[in-house]
């Protein structure tokens, strides 16, 4: 708990067997309990625990070890011993799939806004309890960096990553899990920008990759190849140095 402490710049407090609710309505704040096996975040207000979890990455993996396609490693073209860079992290699930695909003499860095994510996805990538080798090895690989995107970018070097990854957090939901919602009550919401594709753009070796709705007017707006997924509602859009 006192790790939690330290990154949040947080007080320990005993939980002394009071409720979520209590705790909350005495310091009035948000609370991160330390579990036996997770950590887990109670927004003031809210309803759901957010904690980490691989999520979509497990059933992705195992498709991927059946045959079948990815669409991220597709539209990233993503091969041994890439560098890939996530701009939104999240939870990680793009970032896992993508360590996976790059294998041991790649590298895949996160970047995560907000502390509270970014602390509890470190934690959850290198501690979380799961027998899938290959998922647990792919986790452990992935560096979080806590940092605003476009910031970070501009420390970054010319030419210094196959490829940049942005996945804005969407405007409609898609995604239907607990732990999404209130990953979107608790996430930094990023629009992309111009400013942020150029400096993408400046840092890729191969190409910038976009995820976001069908329907998002992003595509076209800053020159991404939308790449059309029949029956699903998620699109990636490709924009080549």
């Amino acid at each position: 708990m006192h790790q939690a402490a330290d990154a949040l710049q947080a007080p320990v407090v005993e939980r002394k067997k009071r409720s979520i609710p209590t705790l909350q309505d005495i310091y009035q704040a948000d609370v991160l309990v330390a579990g036996k096996d997770r950590y887990s975040f109670y927004k003031k207000d809210g309803t759901e625990p957010f904690f980490f979890h691989p999520n979509s990455a497990t059933y992705r993996l195992k498709r991927i070890l059946k045959g079948e396609a990815d669409p991220l490693v597709v539209a990233a073209d993503l091969k041994l011993g890439d560098s890939f860079l996530d701009c939104t992290l999240g939870l990680g699930s793009d970032a896992i799939i993508a360590a996976s695909a790059v294998g041991e003499q790649g590298s895949v860095e996160g970047i995560e806004a907000d502390p509270i994510i970014a602390f509890l996805t470190q934690v959850g990538l290198h501690n979380f309890p799961i027998d899938f080798p290959l998922l647990q090895e792919a986790m452990r690989r992935i560096q979080v960096i806590h940092a605003e995107a476009v910031e970070f970018l501009k420390t970054c070097e010319a030419n210094s990553r196959d490829v940049v990854f942005l996945d804005p957090m969407f405007t409609t939901p898609i995604e239907e899990s607990s732990n999404f919602e209130v990953l979107r009550e608790i996430g930094v919401t990023d629009t992309v920008t111009e400013q942020w594709v150029t400096e993408a753009l400046r840092v890729c070796r191969r190409r910038v990759v976009l995820k976001d709705h069908y329907q998002s007017p992003m595509f076209e707006r800053f020159g991404f190849i939308q790449q059309i997924r029949p029956y699903t509602k998620v699109h990636y859009g490709v924009l080549e140095k």
